[in-house]
């Protein structure tokens, strides 16, 4: 190469200090060196500062070349020049990987301690702020742990409760307040911290309230800043999507405008002869059931488990009333939606406290894959459904298309739908069971009912609601009985409680009365009977749940004597709503000639 002087390539480098009368290179100097990235090293004629490179060079014996394509970087430190051959890159490259890990460990540090002071805000100090807030209105109640605030006394109880349960069902005692077992921190702590008082699981803070005063301001409050838990919303968004069952606000202030009208009592009116028609189907099966044991020389009445055949019905008059099909056709969605409702209805702390319900865990890939099969299904009935005017569905489908709002018209009716489904059909078809287990217990009343049903039906709504508790969640805060909730309180007003409390119902209150409701005696104040909800969330379909239930007891009650069958095992278990855990069975008796086969 022109201009330069070639270097030898010596196996190794000697670090010697420079003679003192050497020449330092000036800052003009240095930058021309720091840009050398040849192979050789320019001539000493070719610049200053390259000269001084080259004298600096005499005075190294030896340095190391691990190949024919090197660098030379004079570096100067602590009055010593060095030359850098590859090796010392490579000890550089070191340095710098080594520096990087070390940051990198540091902001991996920096991240775990801003997580943990946000958690331990939202898990700790936050709540602890609302229940401070609560506490200084002497509402107490048991001490939380972190992070998971009264879990451990809810599991410790329930334990406790089963033991209790599984011994007083080998006793064969039918007791009515389910309480005991199904809520037995509840009744815990309401003994040792009065009707009103405050827990929390994980970072929610719960308010529970019995009292009076509190359940009727509740039930008297229209606002919207009362709506649904919003840690509900998201465990049973794949049963219930956005529907008018957990939404709030201004989107559950629209959808009921929309659906309420088509259940007002004068639109019921006009589906009982659908009701009749499904019920007589019913009824027609037992009498087969019944001539065929006959026939086979059977004796005695025909035991049965009568579940199954009800929720049959319910699902049929729902297919007929509101969607214009029938049982058979919609028999896919019901059996999905009960399965959903087993999956939903399973406690899943970590899913309420952390948000772990998106994880694609292997309940969540299950509820995900109903939710689209149920989805699906719905709208194969909603195109089927044509231009029929005469159904619920006709009438959703044609407001959803009238009215703007915002939510979209498909997600509207598949929610809805999903909605209907589970309210017209689960919660009638479980009070039926009850009632006719009722009914079967007390034979007394079967003489009765035919003059006093709707008695019968709002005793069993009162000792077996299907809703046994009821949410409410302050979106902002609030005051319910001289109580102020600050935002975010999760409000419970446990339905079995107040239907059971003896200050309003009497000393009998844990007994089968219908009477209680007869039109001589004051009825129960509104707060006292919440059956069907309170307030502006009163359910929609009542008088659509009340003439359902009317036809079908009338109809068998008209035809078949009931009796408990021995092998009956009372046990209310709570999947979202309190059903018999292993059916209700059931003695039958024609009370008239069956009709011919």
């Amino acid at each position: 190469m022109g201009g330069s002087i070639a270097l030898p390539a010596p196996d190794i480098w000697r670090n010697e200090r420079p003679p003192r009368s050497t020449p330092r290179p000036g800052i003009y100097e240095r930058a021309r060196l720091r840009d050398a990235r040849s192979n050789s090293i320019p001539s000493p004629h070719d610049s200053p500062a390259v000269a001084v490179c080259a004298h600096t060079l005499t005075h190294i014996d030896r340095y190391v070349a691990a190949t024919a394509s090197y660098y030379v970087v004079v570096v100067r430190r602590k009055r010593r020049t060095y030359c850098r051959s590859r090796e010392g890159g490579e000890r550089g490259s070191e340095m710098e990987v080594e520096v990087a890990a070390k940051v990198a460990a540091g902001l991996c540090c920096v991240g775990a301690i801003t997580l943990a002071l946000y958690l331990y805000h939202a898990l700790w100090l936050a709540p602890e702020r609302v229940r401070a807030a609560l506490r200084e209105q002497g509402i107490a109640g048991p001490r939380p742990s972190f992070p998971y605030g009264n879990r451990a006394e809810m599991r410790q109880a329930a334990a406790d409760a089963k033991q209790a349960a599984a011994a007083a069902s080998q006793r064969g005692s039918i007791v009515h307040d389910y309480r005991p077992a199904l809520f037995p921190h509840y009744e815990r702590w309401r003994k040792e911290y009065g009707p009103v008082f405050t827990y929390s699981i994980g970072n929610m803070v719960f308010l529970h309230a019995s009292r009076a005063d509190v359940v009727r301001n509740l039930g008297l409050c229209v606002s919207l800043d009362l709506g649904k838990s919003s840690y509900m919303k998201v465990t049973h968004r794949p049963l219930f999507g956005d529907g008018i069952l957990k939404s709030s606000g201004e989107a559950w202030a629209y959808q009921r405008r929309l659906i309420a009208p088509e259940f007002f009592p004068d639109k019921v009116r006009g589906m009982v002869d659908l009701m009749v028609g499904s019920a007589t189907a019913l009824v027609e099966s037992w009498e087969d059931r019944i001539i065929s044991r006959d026939n086979n020389g059977g004796g005695g009445g025909l035991e049965l488990k009568i579940d199954d055949d009800i929720r049959a019905y319910s699902a049929d008059v729902i297919s007929r009333t509101c969607f214009g099909s029938s049982y058979v056709k919609g028999k896919e969605i019901f059996a999905m939606i009960r399965e959903l409702q087993k999956t939903v209805s399973k406690p899943n702390l970590l899913a309420e406290m952390t948000g772990l319900s998106s994880l694609p865990t292997r309940a969540n890939r299950a509820a995900w894959r109903l939710n689209r099969q149920v989805s699906r299904l719905v709208l194969d009935v909603v195109r089927e459904s044509g231009n029929d005017d005469r159904n619920l569905l006709s009438a959703m489908l044609r407001s959803a298309a009238s009215s703007g709002g915002s939510v979209a018209a498909e997600d509207f009716i598949v929610d809805n739908c999903k909605n209907i489904y589970f309210a017209g059909y689960e919660t009638t078809a479980v009070t039926a069971a009850w009632c006719l287990m009722l009914l079967a217990l007390h034979p007394e009343w079967q003489c009765r009912v035919r003059e006093e049903l709707t008695m019968v039906i709002q005793e069993t709504l009162r000792l077996y609601p299907a809703g046994s508790v009821l949410s409410r969640q302050a979106l902002r805060g609030v005051t319910l009985g001289g109580v102020r909730v600050p935002a975010g309180v999760n409000i419970y007003v446990p339905v079995s409680t107040v239907h059971l409390d003896p200050a309003l119902w009497g000393a009998d209150a844990r007994e089968f009365h219908p009477d209680r409701f007869a039109g001589a005696r004051a009825p129960p104040p509104p707060h006292a009977y919440l059956p069907f909800g309170a307030g502006a969330r009163t359910c929609l379909g009542q008088s659509f749940a009340m003439a359902e239930l009317k036809v079908l007891l009338a109809l068998v009650l008209s035809k078949f004597e009931l009796s408990l069958s021995p092998a009956y095992v009372h046990s209310p278990a709570l999947r979202l709503i309190v059903e018999p855990e292993h059916g209700v069975r059931l003695v039958l008796k024609s009370v008239v000639e069956p009709r011919s086969s």
